[in-house]
């Protein structure tokens, strides 16, 4: 759905959210023109979410708000980041790569990339103890897939012999101050040679040699979540939690009642810390057994 030249995307079944199509990088400066849309676009749609800036800790717009956050890096140069912004772990683990024969380079959108990320998403079903949910992975799937904002991205890959075992893509926001990454995967069989290291590395390379001053992966934590491997993983190669403003603003009567009883978040983020993380080994511990069943037949 294309809203004042923007994508908008839509999910859940109950209570219905928008948001833009890459909000952690898309940034609404006028989101009354989009909310007026939305409003007389013919479908149902409860409530409108969007990310302030993370530079401007201070709400902008007059909407109702819930803190979110997101891993970021600041970057100056590549050699900054090596000796002051790492610890030894990383930087060890980012020269192992290349001992062991890992390349990196920036790589075109082509049909090569488009092979390579089906060979990585297809490698394994399952990933850090659950269900991949891209395993399966198509060339025209991942053609989709990785083929948004062709115009403002970077894409990284690691190679072993010329074959890629790993790749990253970078998405700049308008003003090209700041890229997210997204889609960073390597392939489990070459995990001893730190391909992930390595693209972080990169990533920070290529932010640096455009000036691109912000390097933000994802969320630092997600939910109740904290103190997990994805998040010392970031926490280590320099990246730090920085809490951003997001807005939630109610289209329909369902969409005020859904916000206040909190009923726009999933179930699962609305349960007791220790009683998640109990689901979640129990996830990784069925996964893992029944993921063994499947190679053993």
């Amino acid at each position: 759905m294309n809203v004042c030249g923007k994508n908008i995307k839509i999910n859940g079944r109950l209570v219905r959210v928008a948001r833009l199509d890459g909000d952690k990088f898309e940034f609404p400066d006028a989101p009354e023109e989009i909310l007026t849309e939305l409003r007389s676009c013919g479908n149902r749609i409860d409530l409108f979410t969007f990310l302030q800036r993370f530079q401007e800790p201070v709400p902008r717009f007059p909407y109702p708000t819930e803190w979110d956050n997101l891993a970021v890096l600041p970057v100056s140069t590549f050699e900054h980041w090596w000796h002051k912004q790492i610890r030894s772990y990383p930087r060890n683990r980012a020269r192992q790569a290349e001992k062991r024969g890992v390349v990196l380079r920036e790589i075109p959108f082509d049909e090569a990339l488009l092979r390579g990320i089906c060979e990585v998403y297809n490698e394994c079903p399952i990933r850090q103890g659950k269900r991949f949910p891209h395993y399966g992975m198509t060339i025209e799937r991942a053609r989709e897939y990785a083929g948004t904002f062709l115009d403002r991205s970077i894409f990284i890959g690691a190679f072993i012999d010329n074959n890629m075992i790993g790749f990253g893509k970078l998405i700049t926001d308008a003003a090209r101050t700041q890229a997210c990454l997204i889609h960073i995967l390597s392939m489990v069989k070459h995990k001893e040679k730190a391909p992930t290291n390595a693209l972080i590395a990169q990533a920070v390379r290529s932010c640096a040699d455009r000036r691109i001053s912000h390097l933000v992966y994802e969320h630092f934590t997600y939910g109740k979540k904290v103190g997990d491997s994805l998040s010392h993983f970031k926490e280590v190669n320099g990246f730090e939690r920085v809490n951003v403003l997001r807005y939630y603003v109610p289209l329909t009567s369902l969409g005020r009642v859904a916000f206040s009883l909190r009923l726009h978040h999933r179930l699962v983020d609305n349960l007791p810390a220790p009683l998640t993380s109990t689901l979640r080994d129990f996830r990784t511990s069925f996964y893992s057994r029944k993921f063994k069943t499947l190679k053993e037949a």
